[in-house]
């Protein structure tokens, strides 16, 4: 069959009543708290409602789950069995989605189970059996349940991946293939993608038949709503910026993505020391656990995760005001991933790199690719932290009220010393609790920066000629791709 593809255009509409969903659908809507769709949503529900295949490439965090979840919940047929199956790459994913589907749906009397490992697959078998309407599944949990036949009959008409290229970086892609030799030829499938390396591409030609596209992915890598910078630092100062950076921007809500699980533990160890409420999230965390610490993430119990690339696949979670880049990621889409988790829904958020001189020319042609405009700012100084630090006491002491035990003990002091001296004292003892980390100033700076930007030679720690070819090699090897991951 000749397969042919279409783009759909985007559409504008005033609310979610203007789609034609199912009243009991509308009414889940209403009760969740949704009013206004995001555009992936404005574009895909028509296409969805219409029972047409689908390929939408969009990030995380902008609405995917309802934009393909709505339309799909109006035509259902509540056959008994389940009728629409959505595969995602990571545990925590399947459930984030199983359970929005199921606030959206609930007051149509709509049912979804997560399948996932680490869990009693009896038990998800179970559920489903009740009459679940939607399996949340990730791939190789399914592809278990298919092969040894304890699914029973089943024939979703709708199959929705969701974060195929995530899939593809974490090896499912034959896992998704041989799920498919499972389900049924006619049905409605939906993929969604943040981008479309070529094996997502031939992915989409083998299961799909004459999908619509959307492509939302080139105006959200470049949203204005997250501000790009980054700075130029010595490898040896790459903790010592990373805090510096922290105690000057004070994040309500942080990640920080580093390349392997050491390097996480560390930082993160680093980080509690000076008071901050600090996570590691890595593949060396037991699953129960895992959950625990993305929990108190999402309900602002923690203010920062430091993380690796892997542990936060499939992580969403709203409110992330800033992300730091540890280190560059490897690669364009590791980026546009990364920095995805802040800057949604309207809000505003910070992606912040460190860069040593070598890498600054990968981030040169990572900002050519995005077609992002990237500001270059200097880590503060330790002067500059304590001048940020004067502003916040000074607004402490003129609104703090003042206690019958301070007036008691102010009269006691003034018997020794006069009120100045009373007041400069205790100041001292006040600034002499500031913990500021590392040198007064870190960074390239000077001709040597000027250099760098300037696309010249890089010198000083980052000059290949200094580092070697061969050492470079080793280097990636010991912190690259597959270590400690």
């Amino acid at each position: 069959m000749t397969k042919t593809a279409s783009t759909t255009e985007l559409l504008v509409e005033p609310g979610f009543e203007t789609f034609g969903l199912s009243e009991k659908v509308l009414a889940g809507v209403v009760a969740a708290g949704y009013k206004t769709p995001t555009p992936i949503q404005n574009a895909a529900i028509p296409v969805v409602l219409a029972g047409k295949d689908l390929i939408a490439q969009a990030r995380t965090g902008t609405g995917k789950t309802a934009a393909f979840g709505l339309p799909a919940m109006s035509r259902l047929k509540f056959s008994g069995t389940p009728e629409i199956l959505v595969i995602t790459p990571t545990r925590e994913l399947a459930m984030q989605v199983s359970d929005e589907l199921f606030r959206l749906g609930r007051l149509a009397n709509v049912k979804s189970v997560a399948v996932y490992g680490g869990q009693s697959s009896g038990r998800q078998v179970e559920l489903i059996s009740r009459g679940a309407q939607i399996v949340v599944a990730t791939p190789g949990r399914l592809l278990d349940l298919l092969n040894s036949k304890r699914m029973g009959a089943f024939t979703p008409s709708t199959v929705i991946i969701d974060e195929a290229d995530e899939m593809l970086d974490m090896g499912f892609l034959e896992d998704i293939q041989a799920i498919f030799k499972f389900l049924p030829g006619e049905r409605q499938t939906l993929l969604f993608s943040a981008t479309m390396p070529p094996p997502i591409r031939k992915l989409a030609q083998d299961i799909l038949e004459h999908p619509e596209t959307i492509n939302l992915v080139q105006q959200e890598a470049t949203n204005t709503d997250v501000e790009q910078s980054f700075y130029v630092i010595d490898e040896a100062e790459r903790l010592d910026a990373v805090v510096r950076i922290i105690d000057a921007e004070e994040p309500a809500k942080s990640i920080l993505f580093c390349r392997t699980k050491r390097e996480t533990d560390e930082l993160c160890e680093v980080l509690i020391g000076r008071g901050c409420q600090a996570r590691a999230l890595h593949g060396d965390i037991e699953q129960g656990m895992r959950q625990d610490i993305i929990r108190a993430f999402k309900l602002g119990k923690l203010e920062m995760l430091v993380a690796t690339d892997v542990a936060a696949r499939g992580l969403d979670v709203t409110g992330v005001t800033h992300v730091f880049n540890y280190h560059m990621p490897f690669d364009q889409q590791g980026y546009v991933h990364r920095i995805g988790r802040t800057g949604r829904a309207g809000q505003k958020g910070k992606a912040i790199t460190l860069v040593n001189p070598f890498e600054f020319r990968t981030l040169k042609r990572l900002q050519t690719a995005i077609k992002a405009s990237f500001i270059h700012r200097e880590v503060p100084s330790a002067a500059d932290i304590h001048r940020k630090e004067d502003v916040k006491l000074i607004r402490k002491v003129c609104l703090q009220e003042v206690s019958d035990e301070a007036v008691d003990l102010l009269s006691n002091l003034e018997e020794q010393l006069d009120l100045t001296q009373i007041a400069c004292k205790l100041l001292t003892i006040m600034v002499g609790k500031r913990k500021v980390r590392g040198p007064d100033t870190i960074g390239v700076r000077g001709p040597r920066l000027k250099s760098i930007l300037g696309g010249g030679n890089v010198g000083g720690s980052g000059r290949p000629g200094r580092f070697g070819h061969a050492r470079q090699q080793e280097f990636r090897r010991k912190g690259g791709r597959g270590q400690g991951r």
